[in-house]
This record gives structure tokens, C-alpha cells and sequence, in this order.
């Protein structure tokens, strides 16, 4: 939470009110008049720097990054998924990829998105066109630029959302009160990705570094920028689901954006002292959700959480994270994003760090104590209200959102730098970077990286699925790698070898018994470590280790003082059912267009199926 800098706008000064878009609002409606032309506006630092902030505010709140945009669309994949039963209508749908276009909670994200781009648009327009851009003072015109790289580059974050969720979409690059026909047909996703990767490469020359603004990372930097253009070029060299085929296809130009995504993280790289990644995986998110300051800047860019209300706050860390019982003295946490039981085990048993953090296993019940959850009750551990100073009920507790961690820019390079040259030295330091953090103290259980081009390829789908988990990021990496179909197969299949304790699976135990332990508030490894639990074969005793008791069978009885969960037994067949349950390839790669869009504009069309 970064209150001094996300602050609320006199939009009836800076921008005019925006009209409040509920379901049936139009989409591209036009902003309000306000009180000052826009000319006058934008002839001033300070109103021109507060209708950029504007443009900010529409990454946060329940409808953007405080929740639906974050937790809710990106969740239906092989680390975390949407808990509850399947209706088309209801957020669960999400994880099943059978959303109804009716379906509010996919479909408010579109108006909002559309609503930071007209922002941004109105902004991008007069920005150049003020006296002060030319003319200023050379403060002022530095100031200018930079907020005009800013808007460019939120615009582009904007339509990335969008068509990264919906494909082809209606595209406009200026203000809805310039356009004679608000009634738009969609634009090719091509068309637009190249235009936003020129902005983007404008914005890199009109955004200073972080070290050179003094800017926290709720604004936009230049890493951010070239970060969010290397993103967005690796989308538009990866797979789509394309409205004139109905197929997932990859251009056959696929390299060039290879090569732009290659290059703009080498840059960020290159940059020494701006972002580094922190040595510790738990304190990137310790220091998130308490808003205190990361001194290695690993995240690049989140969005701000502020003030409290479902417009500007987010839910993370109440809505998705650790679940805490509403008569706890840390205040209710109802985490909603369950963790899909097989990804436990695809962490490494007794050196990777991320696990323990990334899923959270236990809760905290009425009475402060830690206790054990089933197998498919684990939650998100990366947002946990108790790093939070919020001890009460309330659903909004200040998280930001990370959009960009030094980690994606490691693992981007090395990436492109694979599939443009094969896993040269570099590639291979930028894999074993992130690596090496999350096996610290163990490395020697790091394993050989691969040295061959599918080999290295392999290994970094599964070291991104290991250190992204639960930060929207993996469902569309398979995507555009064009592997969620084959992605889910496995799951299921991986998830029937789990509840027949077959394969891999084969010792991991039907339940683990457990003594309910004070929550120590502690650093995650050392509260793992003083959870009480039972056995394991060969270990008879009380506290034996998580990576004997998880990995071996527990004794048939339940031992006096004990309280058995149900760790294998929990899985059954309705859970395999109900895993991605309506998934259609080259169909549910993205979401319908909302019902109340189709009813506003005639030359919009619902395609892929729906």
C-alpha cells in the first residue's frame, strides 16, 4: 500500500466524473464535461499529473487488479484454480472454462479495462499537444514526458488484458468524443500488439529508470516498461486462439518478437542497481503485503491498493491467501484460491523454499492455533492477511498487486534467448539465477540445467510454474506456449495417480495425523517446522519432518492426541470431474464477450464457439 503516491483525483478538475459503468453502461462511453477544458488542464503540471494518476486508479478495485483481474480470470491452470462447483454463472466457472457471457464476474474487468484506456486516451492526446511539452521549463517538460510515456504505457497494459482474455476486441487509440461511430467491430489482436509495442518503445525513451525518478514501483519506470514490452512481445509471438480459424496458431513471423522480448530484458539485465532479485523468495512478499519497502526492488511494478472501498482497494490476502477463522484475533481471511493438490508435489521435497510460501497447508483457527488442511483446502500462501497490521474484518487490506517481478525478466530472457539461439551461457545463468534463490543453502539439489534447446525449453515451463504460482501468470503462459489442453490432460491424469496412490504418488499418505500448535507468526519455514505432525514411516514420533511425513504412508490408526486430515483420501473422482470440467480446446483458451457488450453494439460479434 502506497497511500502518499495513489491518491485520489478531483476528477470534476482534472478529467471530468466518469460516468460509473455497471453491466449497462456503454463500454466506450464518453467522459463527462468537466469544469476546465481539456486544453487548460493539460497546461498544468499538477492537473496533467493527477489525470495520469487517474489512469492508474483503474488498475486497482474489485473490478481490476484488487481481485477479478487478479485472482479470479487467471486462476485455471496446474498450480492454483478457483475453489468451489462448476455453474457457468458463478466464478467457478472460471476454473472450469465454461463461463456464460452473462457471467458478471468476467465481465466487469471489460468495462473496466475499457475505462482506463479512455482515460489513457484523453491523456495520450493532450499531452503532446500542451504548450508545456514544447515549451515548459526543462523541468516541465521532462515531467510531461515522463507521464506521457506512463499513459502509453497503462494504455498498453490495458488492451493486453483484454485480449489476452477476449482476442480480438474493439480497438480505439483517441478519445471516445473524437469518434463519430462508437459502434466499433473487434480489431485483429496483431494489429493492435504492434501498436502497442511501438508505444511501448516510445514510452522507454520518455520514462526515466527508477533510480533516476526516485519513483516507487506503483509508477511506471523504464524497467517497467521495457518489462511490459517483452510481455507483450512474447504474446505476440506465441500461440492465440484466432477468430478466423477458430485454431490456436503462432504467426510465422513469431522470431521477430522474440528478438524484441530478448532485448528489452537483457536491457533491464544490463541496468545494474536498478532491480535485483531479493535473496530471500518469502520476504518479496512479506514486504508486499505489509507495504514496507524491498530494498532489491525485485517487483519491477504493482499496482497500488488505497483507501479502503472497492473502487481504489484490493481483496488479496482476503478474497484469495491463507484462510483464518472470523474469531481469530487476526480477523477473517475467507481465501477463495485453492491450490490443485498435485502441485504440492511438484515442488522439491526438502530444498525449494518457494513451497511452503507459495501454498499455504495450514489455517488458523478460532483460538490462534495453526491446523492442518485436506489435501484440497490448501490456499494461496503469497497473500496472507496476518503480514498485514489489519486485525479486524475488513476485506480490504491494502496488497498491492505485482504485475512485473524481476524473476519473469530473468526467466523472459531466457526464454527468448532459447528459441532465437539455443540455451547459450547467458540463458543459462538467467534460469539458474532464479533457481538458485529458491534452493538456497541446498544447492546441490539443483539438479543439471538442461544444455539442449526442448530440454532448456522444459525446464523453464516447470521453473515458471514453480515461482509464479498464484500471481496470474501461469494459464497464460500455456496459452501461448499452446500447452493448456495437453497441461490439463496431464493434470487429470496426474491427479488420478494421486488418489489411486499410484506412481510418483505411490507413498504419499491418505491422511496425516497432526496436533493442532500455536501460530507463531514467524518466518514460514520455521512455522512449517514447529507444526506437530505424526509419523511417517519410520518415524514414529511426534514432529517428525514435512518431507517424511508428506512422502510416506501415516499409521492405520489415529494416535491419542491426534487429529487425523484427509490428505489423499480428500481427492475423489467428483474433484477429477470437476477439474477444467468444460474445457474445449480452440474454444476456452479465452472468455465470451459480456452480453450486455453484444446487446450495446451491433457490429461486435461473440465468436470461437460461443
Amino acid at each position: 500500500m502506497k497511500i502518499k503516491y495513489i491518491k485520489p483525483l478531483l476528477l470534476s478538475v482534472a478529467m471530468g466524473s466518469l460516468l460509473a459503468m455497471s453491466s449497462c453502461d456503454n463500454y466506450l462511453d464518453v467522459e463527462n464535461p468537466s469544469t476546465l477544458s481539456q486544453e487548460a488542464i493539460f497546461s498544468s503540471v499538477s492537473y496533467t499529473s493527477s489525470a495520469v494518476t487517474g489512469i492508474y486508479n483503474k488498475l486497482m478495485g474489485d473490478d481490476s487488479y484488487g481481485s477479478r483481474l487478479s485472482t479470479l480470470l487467471p486462476n485455471a491452470g496446474d498450480d492454483f484454480v478457483v475453489a468451489g462447483t462448476y455453474n457457468a454463472l458463478e466464478r467457478m466457472a472460471i476454473s472450469g472454462f465454461g463461463v456464460h457471457p452473462g457471467n458478471q464476474d468476467v465481465g466487469k474487468p471489460f468495462y473496466q479495462m475499457y475505462e482506463g484506456i479512455e482515460r489513457a486516451n484523453i491523456a495520450i492526446k493532450y499531452i503532446p499537444a500542451s504548450p508545456l511539452y514544447t515549451n515548459g521549463t526543462p523541468a516541465e517538460q521532462a515531467t510531461m514526458r515522463k507521464l506521457y510515456g506512463e499513459a502509453l504505457a497503462l494504455r498498453a497494459l490495458f488492451y493486453h488484458e483484454l485480449i489476452r482474455n477476449w482476442g480480438d476486441v474493439p480497438a480505439s487509440f483517441e478519445p471516445s468524443a473524437d469518434i463519430p461511430d462508437l459502434y466499433l467491430p473487434k480489431t485483429n489482436q496483431d494489429e493492435v500488439y504492434d501498436r502497442l509495442l511501438d508505444d511501448l518503445a516510445l514510452a522507454s525513451e520518455l520514462v526515466p529508470w527508477r533510480s533516476e525518478s526516485g519513483e516507487p514501483n506503483t509508477r511506471i519506470t523504464k524497467a517497467a516498461v521495457k518489462g511490459l514490452r517483452a510481455r507483450i512481445a512474447l504474446a505476440r509471438g506465441g500461440y492465440a486462439l484466432r477468430r478466423q480459424s477458430n485454431m490456436m496458431e503462432r504467426r510465422s513471423d513469431y522470431q521477430t518478437f522474440y528478438q524484441i522480448a530478448r532485448n528489452e530484458t537483457r536491457d533491464i539485465i544490463q541496468k545494474s542497481g536498478e532491480h535485483s532479485l531479493n535473496p530471500s523468495f518469502e520476504a518479496v512478499f512479506v514486504a508486499l503485503n505489509s507495504g514496507n519497502a524491498d530494498p532489491y526492488n525485485e517487483v519491477i511494478f504493482e499496482a497500488g491498493a488505497f483507501g479502503k472501498g472497492n473502487k481504489t482497494d484490493s481483496k488479496l490476502g482476503y478474497g484469495n491467501g491463507i484462510r483464518i477463522d472470523q474469531n481469530s484475533s487476526y480477523g477473517k481471511a475467507n481465501g477463495l484460491i485453492a491450490a490443485v493438490p498435485t502441485y504440492f508435489y511438484e515442488f522439491d521435497s526438502i530444498a525449494d523454499t518457494r513451497r511452503d510460501v507459495t501454498i499455504a497447508y495450514f489455517t488458523i483457527d478460532k483460538d490462534d492455533n495453526k491446523v492442518l488442511t485436506r489435501s484440497t483446502e490448501m490456499r494461496d500462501g503469497k497473500f496472507r492477511k496476518y503480514w498485514t497490521s489489519t486485525r479486524d474484518a475488513s476485506q480490504n487490506l491494502g496488497i498491492d498487486w505485482p504485475i512485473l517481478r524481476y524473476a519473469d525478466v530473468l526467466l523472459m530472457f531466457a526464454e527468448a534467448e532459447n528459441e532465437l539461439n539455443g540455451p547459450t551461457a547467458e540463458a543459462i545463468e538467467a534460469y539458474e539465477t532464479v533457481r538458485r534463490r529458491a534452493y538456497t543453502g541446498n544447492e546441490d539439489r539443483m539438479g543439471a540445467t538442461p544444455t539442449d534447446k526442448e530440454g532448456f525449453f522444459d525446464a523453464i515451463v516447470h521453473e515458471r510454474l514453480l515461482e509464479f504460482g498464484g500471481e496470474g501468470i501461469r494459464k497464460y503462459d500455456l496459452i501461448r506456449w499452446n500447452l493448456l489442453e495437453t497441461t490439463i490432460n496431464d493434470t487429470k491424469a496426474k491427479l488420478a495417480a494421486f488418489m489411486n496412490g499410484e506412481g510418483r504418488y505411490a507413498n504419499v499418505p491418505e491422511d496425516i495425523n497432526y496436533q493442532a500448535t500455536d501460530f507463531l507468526n514467524t518466518k514460514v519455514s520455521e512455522e512449517m517446522a514447529a507444526l506437530n505432525l505424526y509419523g511417517g514411516a519410520g518415524f514414529p514420533d511426534s514432529g517428525a519432518p514435512l518431507s517424511k511425513v508428506m512422502y510416506n504412508p501415516e499409521p492405520g490408526s489415529v494416535p491419542a492426541g491426534y487429529t487425523s486430515a484427509r490428505w489423499r483420501s480428500a481427492l475423489d473422482e467428483a474433484y477429477i470431474e470437476n477439474y477444467a470440467v468444460a474445457f474445449k480446446a480452440n474454444h476456452s483458451e479465452l472468455f465470451p464477450i459480456p452480453t450486455d457488450v453484444l446487446n450495446q453494439n451491433y457490429n461486435i460479434t461473440q465468436d470461437y464457439g460461443y
